[in-house]
């Protein structure tokens, strides 16, 4: 069963950002855009996880917070806090507050998306799968070991990281600066032509040559773990 996340949010595009990444992350969204909406939406269900906006329309996301901490049903939500305050009197009043972790905006989405994970694994862990597998390849996360057909896959941290972000998103395409930014993070000096080395390196380690190639080239635009690896044809 897919994890549950609400965002409460009152900057539309950003919940367009948020929602397509943690859907395509597989997990099931809703959304609210004042404090008092997101109130109302968790009283009626419970998520697994809150993404809370710090300055709310209807009641501020710190007043949230607190609220959802004093009641019994809420009280272990993990909460993930977003705003603009850098300040870290600002980050120590949202965390005594009861809310479990804090980024700063601008964010990366990588980033994001790696502590819900990492939340979801400590309060939920039933709700976020340690291995992943498609057809005959399967990569076990907290072991950091990939198999292909039950033989052992030898790949540096790089590649181990390329393919478990491919993997997730199957059949979505990245473009050379999107993998950068997924796999390499804030290491912002890595060179994009740096990018196709890896690749071939993780090919290289996936296949033999009798063996379908489960990484796709898109011309123009980028890579993309084949979402139809290990399907019969239709």
């Amino acid at each position: 069963m897919s994890a549950k996340i609400l965002i409460v949010e009152d900057e539309e595009p950003l919940i367009t950002l948020l929602r397509y990444n943690l859907e395509a992350e597989g997990y099931e969204v809703d959304t609210a855009m004042r404090g008092d909406e997101g109130e109302t939406k968790l009283r009626e269900t419970t998520p697994d996880l809150v993404v809370l906006d710090w300055m709310l329309p209807g009641l501020s996301g710190i007043e949230l917070c607190r609220r959802l901490r004093a009641r019994p049903e809420t009280k272990q939500i993990p909460i993930i806090m977003l705003t603009a305050r850098g300040e870290e009197s600002e980050k120590v009043r949202g965390l005594a507050t009861g809310a479990d972790d804090y980024i700063v905006k601008p964010f990366s989405v990588p980033e994001l998306l790696a502590r819900v994970r990492a939340l979801l694994r400590r309060s939920s862990p039933d709700r976020v799968a340690n291995t992943l597998a498609i057809g005959d390849i399967s990569l076990d996360r907290d072991k950091k070991r990939v198999t292909r057909n039950g033989r052992a896959i030898d790949m540096g941290p790089t590649e181990f990281r390329m393919l478990e972000f491919l993997m997730e998103r199957a059949g979505r395409v990245f473009s050379r600066e999107q993998l950068l930014d997924g796999v390499w993070g804030n290491e912002n000096y890595i060179d994009e032509r740096t990018v196709d080395v890896h690749v071939g390196r993780l090919r290289k380690a996936l296949n033999r040559a009798d063996e379908d190639d489960p990484i796709r080239t898109v011309r123009g635009s980028g890579y993309a773990f084949n979402d139809r690896f290990g399907k019969s044809p239709a």
